[in-house]
């Protein structure tokens, strides 16, 4: 029976990604992981088959698009198992959007781009030392100072943090909560501007640094939006990223599912297969039953969104069945391939680190229970 979210040009995008990802990702996604980057000739490389462009405005470079692409580039860039690449490549689809929606006609176009086409990075600077979800109490600072604003404080985690050319940085520019948060256009060249790399548990290729803004004086022109309303700003880019984050959750799990498969047909334990017992073969039923039920989740949802509804609640839950989802495969996968799949250039070791980094970007699980709940009137 037909699919009846994707179309024969959602299934020729599909072979497109696929085919790019298999000779320019898959090949080198090992050694990548161990040198901590990837050539930034891989950006570039991405803008020529659509996949940077995918639901910005045309007037800029954009492709317009439904989510049944994203979820699909998403699915395709899992293919490789390198959740780094994937994060840093990918950058932009929440350092971008804020612009492309609030910003002036003038930054889009000096900015935007540049950046669909490959020649520029986006970033998305939030998250702070002090506090992660709690963005309405963020504490760096932005004081008008004639055409300038005056930027005092850090961020931390930010994915590309090291060698994106835009910053979109929620600041500070008014009274306390979140009627006082205004965004930021900060280009990388901002005299006061350093950044500091950060080691992680996974993600290796993904370059993440803290930020430090000692007094920067950035032009007021570069104002993302309405003075003292970033926050809705951020909260706009909120439902994307989390059904982003669904997206590539589930594939990683799929992936690792896929691998788990493919050892056991071939690995042998007491003369015969491992997918020949029992106990071998329900683990990856338990598997199959979590990713199907999780990507009919993914669509639905992703459905509504595109016929303009806000399931909040059910994006919460989502995000949380997606991560918890590739929890269970990927230490599944480990688990069947034994001493094979602790060992560092398997698929499903690498996966098996990146875990985390899900369950806890985009809003922690915890967070994503506490606002599900508020948006069900508990």
């Amino acid at each position: 029976m037909a699919s009846p979210y994707y179309t024969a040009e959602h299934d020729a995008f599909r072979e497109q990604v696929r085919r790019f990802v298999a000779r320019e990702i898959e090949p080198y996604a090992d050694a990548w992981d161990e040198a901590g980057e990837f050539p930034r000739a891989l950006y570039r490389k991405a803008a020529e088959i659509g996949l940077l462009q995918l639901n910005f405005p045309e007037s800029v470079g954009g492709i317009k698009a439904d989510r049944f692409y994203a979820i699909i580039a998403s699915e395709e860039l899992a293919r490789a198992g390198a959740g780094g690449i994937c994060a840093s490549l990918m950058s932009h689809t929440i350092g971008a959007p804020p612009i492309a929606k609030l910003g002036t006609p003038e930054m889009q176009a000096r900015v935007l781009p540049q950046i669909l086409a490959g020649e520029k990075i986006s970033a998305l600077a939030i998250t702070e030392p002090g506090g992660g979800s709690d963005v309405a109490n963020l504490r760096s600072t932005a004081k008008r100072d004639g055409e300038h604003y005056i930027l005092r404080g850090e961020k931390t985690f930010i994915t590309s943090g090291m060698r994106a050319d835009y910053y979109t940085v929620a600041v500070r520019t008014g009274r306390p909560g979140m009627g006082g948060i205004s965004l930021l256009l900060v280009e990388r060249d901002t005299p006061g501007f350093t950044r500091t790399p950060l080691k992680k548990m996974g993600w290796w290729a993904s370059d993440t640094a803290t930020l430090h803004f000692d007094d920067c004086r950035v032009p007021a022109s570069n104002l993302i939006g309405a003075e003292n309303a970033g926050f809705l700003g951020i909260m706009m880019n909120f439902n994307d990223e989390r059904l982003g984050l669904a997206a590539s959750s589930n594939a990683f799990a799929r992936v690792a599912y896929d691998e788990a498969v493919a050892y056991a047909k071939l690995r042998e334990t007491f003369g015969k297969p491992l997918i020949k017992h029992q106990v071998l073969r329900h683990k990856l039923i338990d598997m199959a039953q979590r990713i199907h039920a999780t990507q009919a989740m993914l669509e639905n949802i992703a459905w509504r969104l595109d016929q303009g509804e806000s399931p909040v609640a059910e994006l919460c839950m989502l995000k949380n069945q997606a991560t918890q989802t590739l929890a269970f495969c990927a230490s599944e996968a480990v688990q069947i391939f034994g001493g094979a799949g602790y060992m560092r250039g398997a698929k499903v070791e690498r996966i098996y680190r990146e875990v985390k980094v899900n369950a806890i970007g985009g809003g922690a699980e915890e967070i994503m229970k506490d606002l599900a709940s508020r948006q069900m009137g508990w």
